[in-house]
């Protein structure tokens, strides 16, 4: 193991007992306790500040972040998520126009380039911090009437269910590594180019017609994936997931 894992494990241990905001101790006084070189302790923390178990304040220092969210890659509401992980969901209608599919969004949604769709453009929040910027494209003949204040007051698949009598039954989703643009950073209050996670899911109703496609970008800090595995034929169990504990 080399010195700056080992130092790694060694903060990660040390900030294990502490609370959300709890400061930790300076880069100077780390490399006493531990034995380390300064640098040895900033490449350390630097990493832990990447993985998102701490967060630095300019002039202040060092402090434990917030958990992040456990989000597995089932097909599940981004409301029903944050309420299962205790968090109160929310969110602003940043954009919502009427427009033609064209060519790419035709070919996904299985719908002529002329026909009109809605394109909605969400910030997604839990207990009011931002969590994930969302662009949310549904063929407007399925959803008449659907407003940016209905969005922000209601599960979209919950509105599917109960105002248009839409019943999503499965589909498709992707994830991938990627980086916050201009826009994404702004929105979601974390620095340029920071780590994301980018999720794009197109799923089908109960009539097999193809619903909806989101593309998702969410803060590579507060997020990890959370999946099941088996070995040789044996029913899957949950993977514990030490430490910590998003659509």
């Amino acid at each position: 193991m080399t010195k700056q894992r080992e130092t790694r494990e060694r903060v990660l241990e040390l900030i294990e007992p502490l609370s959300v905001g709890d400061a930790i101790p300076s880069e100077r006084q780390l490399g006493i306790d531990l034995g380390v070189s300064r640098l040895t302790v900033r490449a350390a923390l630097d990493e832990l500040v990447r993985e998102g178990y701490l967060v630095r304040r300019r002039g202040a220092g060092t402090f434990v972040a917030e958990p992040k969210v456990a989000k597995g890659i089932d097909i599940t509401s981004f409301s029903d998520d944050m309420r299962a992980r205790g968090l109160n969901p929310g969110s602003r209608t940043l954009d919502l126009r009427d427009i033609p599919a064209g060519a790419r969004l035709g070919r996904i949604l299985h719908v002529s380039p002329s026909e009109r769709i809605v394109a909605i453009k969400r910030l997604r929040l839990a207990d009011g911090e931002p969590m994930a910027i969302e662009l949310l494209h549904v063929r407007g003949s399925l959803v008449p009437g659907l407003t940016g204040r209905d969005l922000e007051e209601n599960s979209f698949y919950d509105l599917l269910a109960s105002r248009y009598e839409i019943s999503i039954v499965g589909g498709t989703q992707t994830v991938e590594p990627t980086v916050t643009n201009d826009e994404e950073s702004a929105a979601l209050g974390v620095p340029l180019h920071s780590p994301a996670l980018l999720f794009e899911r197109v799923t089908r109703s109960s009539d097999g017609d193809v619903v909806e496609y989101t593309s998702s970008t969410y803060r590579g800090d507060r997020y990890r994936l959370v999946t099941e595995i088996g070995l040789g034929g044996k029913p899957l169990q949950p993977l514990s997931v030490a430490g910590l504990d998003q659509f």
